[in-house]
């Protein structure tokens, strides 16, 4: 389907500022500028209950995370359910306020508690200390679910964009490690094949606000030190051979993402393995979608907190 008219909207807006090319600047000044644009194109934030900044003392290192409590309607005799969030940029852009917004969206619509994962960046920290920097703090909040009014047996995993990707990887750490459990993944069009060689990465690269094919790989370069490193599936889950065993898990996609096809490609090699998977496609939308103010934005997010809702609950 046609996009939808406030994305054509947003890209208008987009294309007016005249934006130079990623691979051209330095990651500093691209973090400069994406904070920017962050400020002039995220709507306000909603009120939760409490945020919290806070840091993770992991065998990691100690890990920057801001803590959200939702706005709930009745009083809750039980422990909440707690997401572990991981922020898009592809390794190189975003931090915990970049998706603020987001995340206290999903605490609210969703119930739960929303712990977001300032996790480092490349390339002053290659892989993989983001994947090691995840898990940890994915492990630490189960450690820690008791002071921090959670329940560990109601632990999900979620991220957008690179950190779809660093959430995917976490559960098959979890999953070959045998712990921390994870009740279930929340991957919002997620990074999930370095090899960029699928039809709508290669189609779509620098339309429709998706970055271009010299800034696909410049975001690799950052983030990883060899070209070989694409082809391990702690990179690139899609190349994992086996997914059995992994949690439930919901995949939001867009019609004019770039990363569109290997989100759908690893939600039906995840049904291929008898893990029970959603994938939710939004047609006319684009890459972010779920980070801007359109109307499809606020369906997606009622959509996946409900999926949220449904996998915690069962695993009272």
């Amino acid at each position: 389907m046609p996009l939808h008219p406030q994305v054509e909207a947003h890209l208008a807006r987009l294309a007016a500022v005249n934006l130079v090319g990623l691979h051209t600047v330095s990651p500093q000044q691209a973090r400069e500028g994406a904070r920017r644009l962050t400020a002039a194109s995220i709507g306000e934030a909603e009120p939760v209950a409490e945020v919290t900044d806070s840091v993770a003392a992991t065998r990691a290192g100690d890990i920057p995370i801001r803590i959200y409590r939702p706005v709930l309607g009745a009083p809750v005799a039980d422990p909440l359910p707690v997401v572990v969030f991981f922020h898009g940029g592809g390794y190189v852009l975003g931090d915990l306020d970049s998706h603020d917004a987001l995340a206290r969206s999903i605490a609210n619509t969703a119930g739960t508690v929303v712990i977001s994962v300032d996790y480092p960046l490349a390339p002053e920290r290659k892989y993989p200390a983001q994947i090691d920097t995840g898990l940890a703090a994915t492990a630490w909040v189960a450690d820690h679910a008791a002071e921090l009014g959670v329940d560990a047996d109601r632990l999900a995993v979620a991220g957008d964009s690179a950190g779809g990707n660093l959430a995917a990887v976490v559960a098959l750490k979890a999953r070959d490690d045998g712990a921390p459990h994870i009740a279930f993944q929340l991957l919002i069009y997620p990074d999930l094949d370095f090899r960029r060689k699928n039809d709508s990465i290669t189609r779509l690269a620098g339309r429709y606000g998706n970055v271009t094919r010299e800034a696909q790989f410049w975001f690799m370069d950052h983030y990883l030190d060899t070209p070989a490193q694409r082809l391990d599936p702690r990179v690139s889950p899609l190349l994992e051979p086996d997914l059995a065993g992994l949690p439930p898990a919901y995949i939001i996609t867009a019609e004019y993402d770039a990363l569109r096809d290997e989100g759908e490609q690893y939600g039906q090699r995840l049904r291929d393995a008898g893990v029970t998977t959603t994938v939710r496609r939004y047609d006319g939308m684009i890459h972010e979608f779920l980070r801007h103010p359109f109307d499809d934005a606020e369906v997606a997010v009622t959509e996946l907190a409900a999926a949220l809702r449904d996998a915690l609950a069962s695993n009272r």
